[in-house]
C-alpha cells in the first residue's frame, strides 16, 4: 500500500511497477504521482479500523470517492447506500464511529475501501480487535467477498479455518519470512515444513 518503502526486491501490480516508474526509456524512483496512481488499485482495511471519528458513516465512506476519484455527492452517496447495504449496515448511515460496535466499525472500513473500487483489497488482522462473538460477522463478508467478487483480497489472519474456507493459496510466515507457500489443501493436511506442522499443532491444541 505504500505506506511503508520496502527496502530490497521489486514488487509489481498488474505488471506495473510499484516503486519504480518509467521515464525516457528506463526506470527512476517512483515519484508521488506514480504511487497515487498505484494506490487507486489497491484497497485497504486496518487491525484498528481508523474511521474519521468526526465524520458519520455516509461521509467516512463517500469522503474519498469524493474527494479522490471526483465522483459527485450524489454518485458516492448511492455507492456508500448499496455497499452498506451489502455489509448489513444500512440502518447506521447516519450513526458516528463512537456509537458502533467494533464488528461495525470493521464492517464500515471494509464498505469504504470498496467504495473505491479497488482491484486488490489488502485486509491486515481484521478480526484481532474483536470480541470473539463480533468475529463471526465480519468473516460473513469477507466470505461473501470471496465468493461473489471478482477480486484479489490478500487476508492476513490467524483465523485458520476461514483461511483454510475461502484461501486459493497460503502463505505461512514468521518473523517476516516466508516459511511455506502452497495451497490451502496442503498447508492444512501435509505441509512440508516442520515450522508449520509445530504452528498446526498447537493451534489445534487450543
Amino acid at each position: 500500500m505504500t505506506l511503508e518503502k520496502i527496502d530490497a526486491g521489486r514488487m509489481e501490480i498488474y505488471g506495473e511497477p510499484v516503486w519504480k516508474m518509467k521515464r525516457k526509456g528506463r526506470e527512476v524512483p517512483a515519484d508521488n504521482a506514480h504511487l497515487r496512481k498505484i494506490r487507486r488499485n489497491v484497497g485497504m482495511v486496518f487491525q484498528h479500523f481508523n474511521l474519521f471519528p468526526h465524520m458519520d458513516v455516509l461521509r467516512n465512506v463517500t469522503e474519498a470517492p469524493v474527494r479522490v476519484l471526483g465522483l459527485s455527492a450524489t454518485e458516492a452517496k448511492q455507492r456508500a447506500t448499496d455497499l452498506l447495504e451489502m455489509v448489513g449496515l444500512s440502518d447506521k448511515i447516519a450513526a458516528y464511529p463512537a456509537k458502533l460496535s467494533g464488528g461495525q466499525k470493521q464492517r464500515v472500513a471494509i464498505a469504504r475501501a470498496l467504495a473505491m473500487q479497488p482491484k486488490i483489497m489488502l485486509f491486515d488482522e481484521v478480526t484481532s480487535a474483536l470480541d470473539p462473538e463480533l468475529v463471526g460477522e465480519v468473516l460473513n463478508v469477507l466470505r461473501s467477498l470471496a465468493h461473489e467478487q471478482e477480486m484479489t483480497m490478500l487476508v492476513v489472519t490467524h483465523e485458520i479455518g476461514f483461511a483454510r474456507e475461502i484461501a486459493d493459496r497460503v502463505v505461512f510466515m514468521e518473523k517476516g519470512f516466508i516459511v511455506e507457500d502452497d495451497t490451502p489443501e496442503t498447508i492444512f493436511t501435509n505441509p512440508r515444513q516442520e515450522r508449520t506442522r509445530d504452528f498446526l499443532r498447537a493451534v489445534l491444541r487450543s
